[in-house]
């Protein structure tokens, strides 16, 4: 177990501080990790710009090429995402965090590199994607399970929310500054600013003063990986609220990619929307996202983090028949997609923020790493499969059609949530005792 060094003592409570900028003021290691992960996180907005212009424009790929690159970095969740748990556990977090930042950054930087030299090929784009996809894999189980050592239990909340609030504000502001960058230095060239911001996110957290959990005993090392993993998994199965929140969350990633890949054709073939004003439907979401984020440790304290929960899910499943309406007069149909938008950025930053909150509170620490890694094996893994749903409900019964359905997806998400103890859970559980690494929570 980790000690408590870089944990700042706590003040006196005060009313503000269940809010974001506190916990980032008191607690300089958590202050590190956020600072790192939010450096990364916008240098990678700029290479989801810049790496699919490469492989179109430096390399004249083709279409199926382009979705051999997309199914690439999800590759990574399917293959490893169970074992990557079990992994994460053997090595302090810190550790992993750092490597993962550096051979991410030497990965990338072979882009622009083999760009300059003539010699960069299509294998070699998706030799990265996938290797880059691993380590962002390790990386995110790492932070997700460091969290909690960094900060206090009560201070859990507003510490996830400044994590959420960070993606939100990178994904309004990253891909324009990825356009932006593209169009000043080639697309290929633009990748180095992902590079860069990997080695500066690696600085932060290897300034981190907690290692994280030291390596496991060498008894637990000769165990098989199947055992360790099968753990992980009953452990998301036995409780009944990490059970509800993962099944729920797997439905609702299944359900917003069926969303996800017609939403631009909908705009553009049903809506006729143009370039511009697709710009601003997007943003919308984006900005709703950020004030979400603001918003959920409020809201959270006010109704309860089961409520909280529920309530994203069931905003997040209305916007989808919400976007099917769409129609009529120019200003009526930009109102509805903004409602929609709205309901689509702030739905997942209320259940998101609580569901790894709840993960942190009721799993032991020595069985966190691998419930992580087994919540982002299923929500990741059914993404490919909502693509494919998605693409063909589109093609059989229409854009509308499959809005419609994913909404109705992700609604059994919320129903499962809210057949569940979290209707009730007003506040966050006392959390278990740790019973060691071969015993499971529950």
């Amino acid at each position: 177990m980790a000690t408590d060094e870089g944990k700042t003592p706590a003040p006196p409570e005060k009313a503000d501080d269940h809010r974001v900028w506190p916990v980032l003021r008191r607690y300089p290691d958590f202050r590190r990790l956020f600072a790192g992960n939010a450096t990364s996180l916008l240098g990678s907005s700029v290479t989801t710009v810049a790496l699919p212009l490469t492989a179109v424009v430096h390399l004249d790929a083709s279409p199926a090429q382009m979705g051999l690159l997309g199914a690439a970095g999800l590759l990574p969740h399917l293959v490893l995402g169970l074992p990557a748990g079990v992994w994460v556990d053997r090595v302090p977090y810190r550790r992993t965090l750092v490597l993962a930042d550096l051979a991410q950054a030497a990965l990338l930087v072979s882009v622009p590199v083999l760009a300059v030299l003539g010699s960069l090929r299509i294998w070699h784009l998706y030799a990265v994607v996938v290797l880059a996809g691993v380590c962002g894999l390790f990386e995110s189980v790492a932070a997700q399970s460091f969290t909690p050592l960094l900060v206090p239990r009560e201070r859990l909340l507003p510490a996830n929310g400044a994590l959420v609030l960070s993606n939100a504000t990178v994904a309004v502001t990253g891909s324009a500054a990825g356009g932006l960058l593209v169009s000043l230095l080639t697309a290929p060239i633009a990748v180095a600013v992902d590079a860069v911001s990997f080695l500066l996110a690696a600085l932060c957290k290897a300034r981190i003063r907690t290692g994280g959990p030291a390596a496991a005993p060498a008894a637990r090392h000769r165990r098989h990986l199947r055992a360790d993993i099968l753990e992980g998994v009953r452990a998301v199965l036995a409780h009944r609220i990490v059970r509800a929140t993962t099944l729920a969350a797997t439905l609702g990633a299944l359900g917003g990619q069926i969303q996800n890949v017609v939403l631009m054709l909908y705009l553009v073939e049903d809506l006729t929307l143009s370039p511009a004003l697709i710009g601003a439907v997007v943003a919308t979401g984006g900005v709703a996202g950020v004030l979400g984020a603001l918003v959920v440790t409020r809201i959270t304290r006010r109704i309860g983090p089961g409520p909280s929960f529920i309530a994203g899910m069931f905003l997040a499943a209305v916007a989808g028949p919400v976007l099917a309406v769409a129609g009529g007069p120019p200003m009526l149909t930009l109102a509805v997609l903004a409602v929609a938008q709205v309901l689509r950025g702030t739905g997942p930053a209320l259940y998101g923020v609580n569901q790894q909150t709840l993960r942190q509170v009721l799993i032991a620490p020595a069985l966190l790493s691998r419930v992580n890694a087994t919540w982002r094996f299923l929500v990741y893994g059914t993404q490919p499969l909502g693509a494919l749903l998605g693409g063909l409900l589109g093609s059989v019964f229409g854009l509308r059609a499959a809005l419609v359905v994913g909404g109705g997806v992700m609604l059994a998400g919320a129903a499962i949530a809210c057949a569940s103890p979290l209707r009730s859970l007003r506040e966050l559980p006392a959390p278990p005792r740790d019973p060691g690494p071969d015993t499971l929570t529950g």
